[in-house]
């Protein structure tokens, strides 16, 4: 479905144009589309052709975006439409986000934002979330379900790889409430040959979305051999601190996919050593993911050291809380609208 798309500008005069939804900056002759190929210049106007289009809609337990922070132990309905900006060799989703790339096509079925937040009430949701592929190259879907969102008392949530503009986050300063922003790896050139893109636009997203009081979560896939280096770890680790040392961070295990099929899954030693890494780096908050029953799953008081919610996979087993505040030593803890009972 094609619609006006927003954050472009005729480039040199037009009918080129100059798309700054992304730090792609793409230029975009008349008749061609950006990177992401799902936003098109015709006839000087661009346009996106993925607004109403949903690939994906599902409702998921918030922990599966992995959000751990924010409304634990709800419901969010998650959207997705084709596309994306990166191209990494691992993508986990490839069928639906590479899909312009891979197959030529883009497909999915009409399922406009008023549908979309019916449905989110109807199943119970507290949260939509935009996920699966990268919600930035369907910004203009994302906007209007995240407004009608807001209307009824929904929350919003991006899982995204972070490469917004500071024009895009702009728009979504009072609708963006979390984020989980992948931080796939800490040097230019893992960026530049795994992922096709750069490390420091989502090194300034993530700090950006701070600013505008959104919760963020990050999560780094370790790749073996490729981004699981120690010392990258405590620079990566170590930045996270420096914003802040309350980032949960979620250390997931990888699994071969799409077109790194030669690179075996992560040992769970290294994952473990990750956690390390991140706590003596002064993270507060460091999770295991993609190994279920590890018991870097479930959040610990800080103060204490008690568990706090426990966790399996995507499910809570048990809480000990009171509100927010830590069970045991009555601790406060970084936790955003907790629905679970102690």
């Amino acid at each position: 479905m094609r619609a006006p798309a927003v954050l472009w500008e005729p480039w040199r005069g037009g009918p080129a144009v100059h798309c700054f939804l992304c730090a792609h900056h793409c230029h975009i002759e008349p008749g061609e589309r950006g990177r992401c190929l799902v936003r098109e210049n015709r006839e000087g106007k661009l346009e996106t052709l993925v607004y109403g289009r949903a690939v994906a809609a599902a409702v998921d337990p918030i922990e599966k975006k992995p959000l751990f922070h924010f409304l634990p132990g709800s419901l969010s309905y998650s959207l997705a439409a084709v596309g994306c900006n990166f191209s990494c060799l691992f993508c986990q989703n490839s069928d639906i986000s590479q899909m312009p790339h891979d197959k030529h096509t883009i497909e999915g079925i009409d399922l406009l934002p008023e549908e979309v937040v019916s449905r989110a009430v109807a199943g119970g949701c507290a949260s939509l979330a935009y996920t699966y592929t990268e919600p930035t190259v369907f910004f203009e879907y994302a906007e209007a379900c995240m407004n009608r969102a807001v209307e009824v008392g929904l929350k919003n949530v991006f899982v995204t790889n972070g490469y917004m503009t500071r024009q895009a986050l702009a728009r979504l300063d009072g609708l963006l409430h979390a984020a989980n922003v992948d931080l796939k790896g800490f040097t230019d050139g893992y960026y530049r040959r795994v992922i096709g893109a750069r490390l420091g636009p989502v090194k300034r997203s993530i700090a950006l979305m701070l600013e505008m009081g959104t919760w963020v979560e990050v999560t780094t896939l370790l790749v073996p051999g490729l981004n699981d280096d120690s010392e990258e770890l405590r620079s990566l680790a170590a930045f996270l601190a420096s914003l802040s040392t309350d980032i949960p961070w979620h250390i997931s295990r990888y699994y071969p996919s799409y077109r790194l099929l030669d690179v075996p899954p992560t040992p769970v030693s290294t994952i473990e050593r990750a956690c390390v890494i991140g706590k003596e780096a002064g993270l507060n908050y460091v999770y295991a993911g993609n190994i279920p029953g590890h018991a870097c799953e479930s959040t610990v008081c800080p103060k204490c050291g008690q568990e706090v919610i426990s966790r399996t996979g995507f499910s809570i087993r048990r809480t000990n809380l009171n509100g927010n505040c830590c069970g045991t030593c009555g601790a406060e803890l970084p936790l955003i609208g907790v629905e679970v009972q102690p």
